[in-house]
């Protein structure tokens, strides 16, 4: 790790420590794929509102994977791209089911296998699910912090995991998603930054401070 990505998320971890985990509503691996599945496009309010009322009537992969088009379609009405998601998550469900046993798979090149599964999905769902780092999962609000950061120069979600993963070591790769996002969502946003009130406001380089 360089010293300045060290400091960067001892910052971090010291100011949102306790908000680490995703904030996708779960309370068992099925419970967080599916979650994170839904989760593209959508903001975690969005997706937990939906789920709260869908894990009630679906409990196993079993039961998404049997069940009829219509009325999964309905269940995911109040996400965006319902149906291409309603469809992905019949097929990756069938997939479980027949060739996982019913469970999450545990290796990201397998998760990525499913239908409607990319690298952000996958690490989310072995790190939270598993405590599995093999990567890191690279979302708007940590593809606009590294760049603030300089911690990468790119735009590609895939390069960006890259520059991250060679600045930090392994066994941190499952706190960064978490301490970015709320850096993201607390006074780094996309459309504004309010370096007066970031923790990281004497270290970063695109810091007004």
């Amino acid at each position: 790790m360089t010293k300045f990505a060290e400091a960067v998320l001892k910052k971090l971890s010291d100011k949102y420590g306790s908000r680490l985990h995703t904030q996708l509503t779960h309370s068992d691996t099925t419970e967080l794929f599916v979650a994170a599945l839904l989760s593209p496009q959508c903001t975690d309010k969005q997706v937990n509102e939906t789920t709260s009322i869908l894990f009630k009537q679906f409990r196993t992969f079993k039961d998404y994977a049997s069940s009829d088009t219509g009325t999964l379609r309905r269940q995911l009405k109040g996400i965006n791209f319902y149906k291409t998601k309603a469809r992905h998550l019949r097929a990756a469900s069938r997939r479980i089911v027949d060739e996982f046993g019913g469970k999450v798979p545990k290796t990201i090149n397998e998760l990525m296998e499913l239908d409607g599964v990319g690298r952000k999905i996958a690490n989310v769902v072995l790190s939270e699910g598993y405590g599995i780092n093999e990567g890191i999962a690279v979302d708007t609000h940590v593809a606009v912090t590294s760049r603030r950061l300089g911690l990468t120069r790119s735009n590609d979600p895939d390069r960006i995991e890259k520059d991250l993963a060679k600045k930090i070591p392994k066994k941190d790769w499952g706190k960064v998603n978490g301490l970015f996002i709320e850096l993201g969502r607390d006074v780094c946003t996309a459309r504004k930054k309010y370096c007066e009130r970031c923790v990281l406001n004497r270290i970063c380089p695109s810091s007004t401070i």
